[in-house]
């Protein structure tokens, strides 16, 4: 690959119109396009010094100049890695036979160029070789390179080539890439999403276990927003891998969990060593399928978990996470761990699939904070980033608590008008423990006031928890408020949907914890 000081002006060019062909085909307002954009323009304005994470953070996804912190907010790399996907799988379709072709290096922000042969032979600077990939030329002790073809028969193959680059083009915009209804069993024709053959089960070795499974997808691993590490799909059979339309996924702090599906009648059977084992299955539709109710069964070794459901009447619509968790699993006689996904009304759908060691008859503790980054406390305790939310503002000013253990956990908030929907099996009682802070307001604080100033009620599947609850009243400015509610009954979905409603001024909280109160 050359150097774009090395890059003659046809060249050059050539490069720029690709990269506006690329972001056309990204579609000029989405997020991915105008990250490209921003990368395109500082590059060919000779400020590659400038393709920085804080820079793209700020200057392209809005993050604040003066609060942003790459340890804790990861957008930058995050759309990076989605962009790389996209130009893979761009130039595995629509694009493989254009004559220039973009990517962004992993662990870099530059744009990389390759051109192909056609179109470069005519114009080749002397330190190119004659092949066209940007090599340099063989010093004088090599062989002889062959004859250079004529200028017209050049012209003939560049044309050529161009006339089937456009007919690419043409194809990717008349012919989109999701034309089978969705639910259907045959895949989307799409190379990159091809699904791997189904892996033998008779003779595999017990899996590792935490599992953690991306359904439909065969890429490399991923990692999430609490360092968990997500593998290609495997121990399936049936049904097909699909692409999901790139639509914004609410609830979720990890869309990377619900970028493809698997659908169809499928199964997955995975060797386990004997033991108790906690199961969570993710869920998203998206609006091509809301207009239809749409059923399927679920089965573990043979029992029905699942009846009737409907993804978007469980997640309460569509481009909504839905997550389902199932305590006290074990694997059937044969060793084998059977999850069954039997259509009804529709095909299923299953986006991906997460397998922890379990507590018998009870389900592991959930707990997170009003953070991006995990946490261990003094305890030993783990704490996911902020998850499962709907509304409401993350705050990105840290502030010390006063007298607290652990004075980093609490000292961020979530606040605003929002909810929780915090998955947990249905056949259990569970506690809930809500950790606040008052941090705007008091006669020492940015906001001044005091009692008064905030107050909100909470709300859980309906029943009041708190109501006219005051912070500043009951605890003061800067120190942690705990309050713990027991009991509390599961919705028919499976969720503690949480609501933190204003009164006066905005609801906050600053960490959750969910306990499972069966012996």
């Amino acid at each position: 690959m050359l150097a774009q000081s090395e890059r003659t002006a046809p060249l050059l060019e050539a490069e720029r119109a690709e990269l506006e062909a690329v972001t056309e085909a990204l579609g000029r307002s989405s997020r991915l396009a105008h990250l490209l954009h921003y990368i395109g323009e500082k590059y060919f304005a000779g400020r590659s010094d400038q393709l920085t994470e804080y820079a793209i953070a700020t200057e392209v996804f809005g993050r604040s100049k003066t609060t942003f912190d790459a340890g804790e907010d990861a957008i930058a790399r995050v759309e990076a890695h989605r962009l790389r996907k996209r130009l893979k799988e761009y130039y595995e379709g629509a694009g493989k036979n254009h004559l220039v072709q973009l990517s962004i290096p992993p662990g870099s922000y530059l744009p990389s160029f390759v051109h192909k042969q056609a179109a470069l032979a005519a114009d080749l600077p002397s330190s190119v070789s004659e092949d066209g990939i940007g090599k340099v030329a063989a010093p004088q002790s090599a062989p002889p390179a062959a004859p250079r073809p004529k200028r017209s028969r050049l012209w003939m193959y560049a044309f050529s080539s161009l006339a089937l680059a456009s007919l690419a083009i043409a194809a990717y915009f008349l012919f989109p890439r999701f034309h089978a209804a969705p639910g259907a069993a045959t895949p989307a024709h799409t190379a990159a999403q091809a699904a791997p053959a189904p892996e033998r089960q008779s003779g595999l070795a017990p899996a590792t276990v935490p599992l953690r499974l991306l359904a439909g997808y065969s890429g490399e691993p991923q990692t999430d927003s609490a360092g968990a590490v997500w593998d290609a799909d495997r121990y399936f059979s049936g049904g097909g891998a699909w692409r999901r339309p790139d639509a914004p996924v609410a609830r979720t702090s990890d869309p990377l969990l619900f970028q493809q599906w698997r659908t169809g009648d499928f199964s997955y059977n995975i060797p386990l060593r004997p033991g108790d084992y906690e199961l969570h299955l993710y869920f998203v539709t998206s609006d091509r399928s809301s207009d239809s109710y749409s059923t399927f069964t679920v089965r573990i070794n043979g029992n029905i978990v699942l009846t009737g459901f409907d993804i978007n009447t469980d997640a309460l619509g569509e481009n909504i996470a839905d997550e389902r968790i199932f305590r006290d699993v074990t694997p059937a006689a044969d060793g084998m761990l059977h999850i069954e996904f039997v259509s009804e009304r529709g095909a299923p759908k299953l986006n991906a699939l997460e397998l922890l060691p379990g507590l018998p008859h009870k389900q592991r503790p959930i707990r997170l904070l009003m953070q991006r980054a995990s946490y261990t406390d003094h305890s030993g305790n783990f704490w996911r980033p902020d998850n499962y939310f709907m509304n409401g503002r993350l705050s990105d000013q840290r502030q010390e608590i006063i007298g607290a253990p652990d004075p980093d956990l609490f000292d961020t908030e979530r606040f605003g008008h929002f909810t929780y929907a915090l998955p947990v099996d249905t056949r259990d009682r569970y506690t809930l423990i809500l950790h606040f802070v008052e941090f705007y307001f008091g006669p020492q604080a940015p906001g001044g006031g005091g009692a008064g100033s905030r107050v909100f009620k909470v709300m859980c599947n309906g029943q009041t928890l708190l109501d006219n609850f005051d912070i500043y009243k009951e605890a003061g400015s800067l120190h942690v408020l705990t309050k713990t509610f027991y009991h509390l009954q599961p919705s028919a979905q499976g969720k503690l949907n949480v609501t933190f409603e204003p009164i006066v001024n905005n609801a906050t909280v600053s960490g959750i914890e969910v306990l499972d109160e069966n012996q």
